[in-house]
């Protein structure tokens, strides 16, 4: 099949490579000319683990294009993909749809024969219609169907979830447009992956029902830790015991400074505002939102706790700044609160992300980064461990306490016991719901 794939951000690039890897054609559009000649080099502009490997051999291997030519690209293609920004709209929080109808319209002015228009971003129940409306307007004549195909991608597994996913979901209306979608995704067909076929609104409506309620599933267990510091009770052990319950399940039950990303609190925002547009509340995921900026302030809390009630003149080391690991996605992350609000409460600190330089530094002024984790903590007051990285998970923590000024760790993502932070000198710290 030949593919068009509007838009090289995080999905457009994700999907684009992984169609190339099955085998087809694929022809990726940015209007960004730098970018475009900088995924032709082979270089992938996001940090993705193993997606500029997969990336350089299919351009190698002649399946995969970049241009800034959308008539070239969309000309004789099976399918053309929607993979633009839904950014939430500033003051009401819905999903921005600018980018998807300016798409759509320049995808009409460049068909030439039958299409399959795929809408892969984050869309309100009701877009993909109205994408048909904004391309039958633009051109007449056009041949067409369109479907809707979202995303499941977790960042820094992208690749993986992309080969091996735990279902496709596909909303189409017509029996070609089905044919069509079924030979693009027939490589995970032969290995038994599910794909699901229905229609164009319930697709729309999966992607959102299923990020709301992970949403929640984070946020509950969050709060549950609250209560386990209040009464003495293990979050891990809490999780665990209700994990291992198969109709609950182990997966997003792991306690921390609440969810941030690109998915998350984007997309909880829109189902939210789409409850409210018709009459129809969303009660528990309006709950979800508020909460989960409670308890990325209720860190911060934690940490002030941890230094005496104050971090004024205090240096504070910092590990990890990302959303979550194995990604440089600074979006919505929790040390967007976290770290500013120690900067204005006069502390002094340090920073050390594995990838979060490159965004971090524009949006967390007034710190100073750090390469190594030893370094950071070198005469620190405070050690607050913020994301898991790989890196953080093996330290010689007699080490980092003895170097310290005072040793307190702030771990805030449950990484190490209390019981070995105590055995390695710590003389304060600070778990969630421990």
């Amino acid at each position: 099949m030949k593919i068009a794939m509007i838009g090289t951000g995080y999905v457009g690039l994700v999907s684009g490579v992984c169609f190339s890897d099955f085998g087809h054609r694929v022809v990726c559009v940015d209007k960004d000319a730098a970018k475009v000649a900088a995924l032709t080099a082979g270089r992938v502009p996001i940090y993705e683990p193993g997606l500029e490997e997969v990336m350089q051999r299919n351009v190698a291997a002649g399946r995969l294009l970049f241009t800034g030519d959308i008539a070239a690209a969309v000309e004789g293609a099976d399918a053309v993909f929607i993979a633009v920004g839904t950014p939430s709209r500033r003051g009401d929080g819905h999903a921005d749809l600018t980018y998807v109808f300016a798409a759509a319209e320049e995808i009409a002015r460049a068909l030439t024969g039958y299409a399959v228009v795929v809408t892969k971003s984050t869309v309100p129940v009701g877009t993909n219609r109205r994408v048909r409306e904004v391309i039958r307007r633009a051109n007449p004549a056009a041949e067409f169907d369109v479907a809707s195909n979202p995303e499941f991608l977790r960042e820094g597994a992208a690749v993986d979830d992309f080969m091996r996913p735990d279902r496709v979901v596909v909303g189409v209306e017509s029996e070609r447009a089905r044919d069509v979608m079924g030979h693009i995704y027939r490589p995970l067909f032969l290995r038994d992956f599910p794909v699901v076929f229905t229609d164009l609104e319930s697709a729309e409506m999966i992607k959102y029902a299923a990020n709301a309620f992970l949403a929640a599933k984070i946020t509950f267990i969050n709060e549950i830790a609250a209560l386990c510091e209040k009464l003495g009770a293990d979050v891990k052990a809490v999780a665990r015991g209700i994990g291992l319950d198969g109709r609950i399940g182990m997966k997003f039950l792991h306690a921390g400074p609440g969810y941030g990303g690109s998915c998350f609190p984007k997309d909880t925002r829109a189902l939210a505002r789409i409850g409210q547009e018709n009459a129809v509340p969303m009660q528990i995921t309006e709950t979800v939102i508020k909460v989960n900026e409670e308890i990325k302030r209720r860190m911060v809390d934690k940490i002030l706790d941890l230094c005496g009630g104050s971090v004024n003149g205090r240096t504070v080391a910092v590990l990890g700044v990302t959303f979550k690991p194995n990604t440089d996605d600074m979006r919505e992350a929790p040390s967007l609160t976290i770290v500013p609000a120690l900067v204005g409460r006069g502390a002094r600190v340090r920073v050390v992300d594995p990838e979060g330089r490159r965004e971090g530094e524009a949006l967390l002024p007034g710190v100073a980064w750090m390469d190594d984790p030893y370094a950071a903590a070198e005469g620190a007051d405070a050690l607050v461990l913020l994301t898991e990285w790989n890196a953080f998970r093996a330290l010689d923590l007699a080490r980092i306490a003895g170097a310290m000024a005072h040793p307190r760790l702030a771990d805030l993502r449950n990484v190490y016991s209390p019981e070995e932070a105590r055995a390695a000198g710590f003389t304060a710290f600070a778990g969630v719901g421990r």
